[in-house]
């Protein structure tokens, strides 16, 4: 341990030389590496963290910039966790790093969990972050929750000690349809650091056994007026039993199988004027679209089926692929056998392979 490195840490009363190999010792996973996972990896990896698995499988675009600071325009179109990897690694030469470079599924979480003291939910939806509490119940893992909403973020600690999981206090995954849309209703680029950094702060506490966790409370801070409150929550024991995944873990039905265009032919398609139908909100439209597009809101898409023409291909499109599949999903309850496809990645990875 090069203790001139940590020289400000190790001379921290109540931190010491005991807390840094503490670090050193500790191995972390974190789920995500935008807006709250960087903040994250940076400092953990900074401070000395041991070992640090990364899990994200999508690539840098444009909009990310804003907010994910690790990341520059030359990064754009590149792998997330490869490039949080090589940036981490120059960071601090000393670091473990382990990148899983796609994304967290049923058939994984278990093999990546198993490996790490700790899990970082840095994700952006719900179905993951059952599946992250579940793993962490089963194997017994401490779990570091993080999101955002507008101006304000949540934190909190699960599954530590005893104390209450996730499912504690989100009982009931909602629906994909009543949530926002981050794409839609934007994100202030500062708020996601606060966020992460304050759950990287909750796993170093957890790592040298420093001050009171964020177990059973939920720190709510609003940016607008640098407030902060606290919500209790309590355990409930059947959440505390889980034994085994469960069969699935998404918004979408299990049986639905998802006919997917890559967003690197959507150029084709396009030249070829296919039948390409837009279904992000009129905002989003407005603000940037492709020519030769039909636009209708995801929303109105049900009572507007007699804009599409059902007897050629139908492409949807929105801006990250995962409103396109929704779409999918609702037209296939109608047209069944027909040619309806999603453009993998969308808007953001067109423009990512574009640029």
């Amino acid at each position: 341990m090069n203790k001139e490195r940590y020289l400000r840490q190790i001379t921290l009363k109540g931190f010491g030389s005991a807390g840094q190999q503490k670090l050193k010792e500790a191995k972390v996973l974190v789920v995500g590496a935008g807006g709250l996972g960087v903040p994250v990896l940076t400092y953990l990896n900074a401070m000395g963290v041991g070992k640090i698995g990364i899990v994200d499988n999508d690539v840098v675009t444009l909009t990310n910039l804003h907010r994910q600071v690790l990341y520059a325009e030359n990064d754009v179109g590149k792998s997330k966790a490869l490039v949080a990897a090589q940036k981490l690694k120059a960071q601090n030469s000393d670091s473990e790093l382990i990148v899983y470079n796609t994304y967290l599924t049923k058939e994984n979480v278990l093999e990546f969990v198993r490996n790490f003291d700790f899990v970082v939910d840095a994700t952006d939806n719900f179905p993951t972050r059952y599946l992250i509490n579940d793993a962490c119940v089963i194997l017994n893992k401490p779990f570091i929750y993080g999101a955002l909403h507008g101006y304000e973020g949540q934190v909190s600690v699960f599954n530590f000690e005893g104390g209450p999981t996730y499912r504690c206090l989100f009982p009931t995954m909602p629906k994909e349809n009543e949530l926002p849309n981050c794409n839609e209703h934007g994100v202030l680029g500062i708020i996601p650091g606060i966020i992460g950094n304050l759950q990287a702060l909750e796993v170093v506490k957890l790592i040298a056994g420093l001050g009171t966790m964020l177990s059973g409370k939920l720190l709510i801070y609003n940016g607008l007026d640098q407030s902060c409150q606290k919500i209790k929550f309590y355990a409930k024991p059947e959440n505390l039993k889980i034994k085994e995944l469960q069969n699935f873990y998404e918004w979408y039905e299990p049986c639905t199988i998802y006919e997917t265009v890559a967003a690197a032919d959507l150029s084709k398609l396009l030249a070829n004027n296919a039948q390409i139908v837009d279904v992000r909100s009129f905002k989003e439209y407005k603000a940037y679209h492709l020519e030769k597009t039909l636009h209708i809101p995801i929303d109105e898409l049900e009572s507007n089926l007699s804009m599409i023409d059902f007897q050629q291909p139908v492409y949807l499109l929105c801006q990250s692929g995962k409103r396109s599949e929704r779409a999918l999903n609702l037209l296939k309850k109608q047209h069944k056998g027909k040619g309806l496809f999603s453009i993998l990645g969308g808007l953001n990875q067109y423009l990512a392979i574009c640029s």
